[in-house]
């Protein structure tokens, strides 16, 4: 099963999002966080946040970009039981098994997202309001073979 990691390639995140997620943790979507949002709440760094910010699973901070990667099944489970737990903490829900299904929904909208692509692909998420609520639309960023002139230093051992 695949889902996806935050990854960081400058430092960007840390002065776009109020808390920027770590740099390898799970992520998902979090899209719900916006739900009831209208356009007089995304300025600053909410609305870099709404517009461009997947949600990190451990520090619940944003990141621009997320690659895909294998996790495991109890890996999973711990990332929902860490879902659920936040929805009761912040958007109090009325408990952590009335939460659950929810999360683990979550997870595996995450999980097919990444299902049809190799390990390393980037994904972003753009989002956008709508009438019908937030809208999310989602690039493809499919991983380059490198090949080895491109690391290699062409020379002469006997200079």
């Amino acid at each position: 099963m695949k889902l996806a990691r935050a990854i960081h390639f400058d430092e960007s995140d840390t002065r776009v999002y109020h808390s920027p997620a770590r740099t390898g943790e799970w992520c998902v979507s979090g899209g719900f966080e916006f739900s009831n949002w209208t356009e007089a709440d995304l300025t600053g760094k909410q609305r870099q946040a709404f517009a461009n910010g997947w949600l990190g699973l451990e520090t619940f901070g944003r990141v621009t970009f997320v690659a895909i990667t294998q996790i495991e099944d109890g890996e999973r489970s711990a990332l929902a039981d860490a879902l659920a737990r936040h929805f009761v903490d912040v958007y109090g829900a009325p408990s952590i098994e009335a939460a659950r299904p929810v999360a683990e929904e979550e997870i595996a909208h995450m999980a097919e997202l990444c299902e049809d692509h190799d390990a390393n692909t980037l994904l972003t998420v753009a989002r956008e309001l709508s009438e019908a609520g937030v809208r999310e639309t989602y690039r493809v960023i499919e991983a380059q073979e490198a090949g080895l002139e491109q690391f290699a230093i062409h020379g002469s051992l006997d200079e």
